[in-house]
């Protein structure tokens, strides 16, 4: 027991750590595996359990955020197997190269083995992705949804790899794993009657955990069983409910994995120096997302922004690695060089996707010229008519700002939201709202607005940082209209000021006077 307070108190200190240096704190938990090795601590069945179950977590959660919809689109699909294929070749090649020419590691690996390294290597982060773009708001943007497709496109490819590595076939009796199918409107049933509290997280697991183990039942790989019940009920309203709340047990695990890739050897000055030649090469996979992006007729902004929150190695490649330690294909040290590399990776990409707008609005023209002449239906000139109000940001304040506008002004209210589902559902009930994200500075180069009509913008996104680059563009496009904007603290209404905005609205602080206004209104007290 008291061991095990060890390894949590390390792990804890060093994820605490890279936290308060703005970095995920999955580079702590790999940095504590690595300070237990070299105390002498070995890895236990309980932690390589703990390790299985949070790959397998992992799994279940990218099956319940499947859209096969999304992955059927060009931009996603080619061009995540289309960088896949360019990437393990051409580091295949270079590293074969290094292993004739007699460097470290690479000295007399085959060609098989260099192809295994690069395709570890090939995958991006979906932990680092995430993360990035939660945090700026962008989950839904265009350029965040083809980041999230293509990552998924890139786990899918990983499972299929961890199916395969098994070396067994799959027994007769798999074919009845084809029940599942007849089997999802069961499911679906249960995700019903589950509610939302803890009987949805436990079902969550039940289901994690029953595809697992049927699939190794039948020989095939149980992270391949979690992936597949979580598609079988991706489309279920609850679903990515259900993966928010299994959120932290996966993130729990996933510690264990982390600490078991640390603990399987200490980092020497060799294996320092190639994970610092690999950091070198995430450049070339940048621009190579990029390049792939604008030819299937992305614009520079969604492709730059995309390209960059995939500017990192992934947390798969350690898996695909730990399998091929296990299969005896790689020496344990290139785990080693591929926890550093990821860890170097992360220490990179994170400060420039914090300056990835600012890095775009920099280099915006040279960029440009990678665009193809023709552009995608959702890259079209957007036309708001004779709009004399546009609210950005359909969201509940959004929606509220628009329905009490659009009852005092009637129809000349347009609303902006760059989520395509969100302005299809305001659509359909009878509101005005178009697709595009006000972010963008070549949106008003894009936008046909008739400045005589147009007298008022309203900001009502959640993301502060979003409202005032909004502003800003807005007030660089020319627009000498009014501005108004929501606020959540004090300090931001001075921010919002400085950027063009004429009107702050402290939502939570005008929310309680609101509150009272309406009990007076409405109970008359004496």
């Amino acid at each position: 027991m008291a061991f095990d307070l060890l390894w949590i108190s390390v792990a804890f200190a060093l994820g605490l750590g890279a936290r308060q240096l703005g970095l995920p704190p999955l580079i702590g938990f790999l940095a504590a595996g690595f300070v237990l090795k070299a105390m002498g601590a070995t890895s236990s069945e309980t932690l390589q359990e703990f390790a299985d179950f949070g790959v397998t977590l992992l799994l279940f959660s990218i099956g319940l955020k499947l859209n096969l919809r999304t992955l059927l689109r060009p931009e996603v699909y080619a061009v995540a197997t289309g960088h896949m294929l360019v990437t393990v070749l051409v580091f295949a090649v270079g590293f074969y190269a290094l292993g004739i020419a007699g460097i470290s590691l690479f000295a007399g690996a085959s060609f098989a083995v260099a192809i295994l390294i690069a395709f570890a290597l090939s995958f991006s982060s979906t932990v680092f992705a995430v993360k990035v773009l939660e945090e700026k708001g962008e989950m839904a943007s265009r350029h965040g949804r083809v980041a999230i497709g293509i990552l998924i496109m890139q786990d899918v490819v990983a499972v299929l790899f961890l199916a395969a590595s098994t070396g067994k076939l799959p027994s007769p009796w798999a074919l009845l794993l084809l029940g599942l199918i007849p089997l999802r409107p069961v499911l679906v049933w249960l995700m019903n009657r589950a509610g939302h509290g803890e009987l949805l997280i436990l079902l969550g697991l039940l289901l994690a955990i029953g595809g697992a183990e049927g699939f190794e039942l039948v020989n095939m790989k149980g992270d391949l069983g979690a992936l597949i019940i979580g598609i079988l009920i991706a489309s279920h309203p609850k679903a990515g409910e259900l993966a928010h709340s299994l959120l932290g047990f996966k993130d729990l695990f996933l510690v264990g994995f982390f600490l078991t890739i640390g603990l399987k050897g200490a980092p020497t000055l060799e294996a320092v120096g190639l994970a610092a030649l690999l950091g070198v090469l995430l450049p070339l996979k940048v621009l190579l997302f990029f390049w792939l992006l604008t030819r299937f007729r992305l614009r520079a902004r969604a492709s730059l922004l995309a390209s960059l929150s995939l500017a990192n190695y992934s947390e798969f490649g350690l898996i695909v690695g730990a399998i091929a330690v296990g299969s005896g294909w790689l020496s344990p040290d290139w785990l080693v060089v591929i926890a550093i590399a990821l860890a170097i990776s992360f220490v990179v990409a994170a400060p420039i996707n914090g300056a990835a707008h600012s890095l775009y609005g920099r280099y915006r023209q040279r960029l440009r010229r990678f665009e193809t002449v023709t552009c995608l239906p959702e890259d079209q000139p957007i036309d708001v008519g004779d709009a004399s109000i546009i609210v950005f940001g359909m969201g509940r304040v959004g929606t509220g700002a628009y329905d009490a506008m659009r009852e005092r002004y009637g129809a000349t209210v347009t609303g902006i939201d760059f989520d395509p589902v969100t302005v299809e559902e305001h659509t359909e009930k009878g509101r005005n709202v178009l697709v595009g994200d006000g972010t963008d500075p070549d949106f008003w180069a894009r936008v046909q607005l008739r400045e005589q009509k147009l007298d008022l913008v309203m900001l009502t996104m959640p993301n502060h940082t979003e409202n005032i680059l909004v502003a800003q563009h807005a007030r660089e496009r020319g627009f000498k209209g009014r501005i108004a904007a929501t606020a959540k603290f004090p300090e931001e209404i001075q921010h919002l000021r400085d950027a063009g905005v004429e009107a702050a609205f402290n939502i939570y602080a005008e929310a309680g006077a609101g509150f009272a206004d309406h009990v007076c209104a409405e109970l008359k007290p004496g």
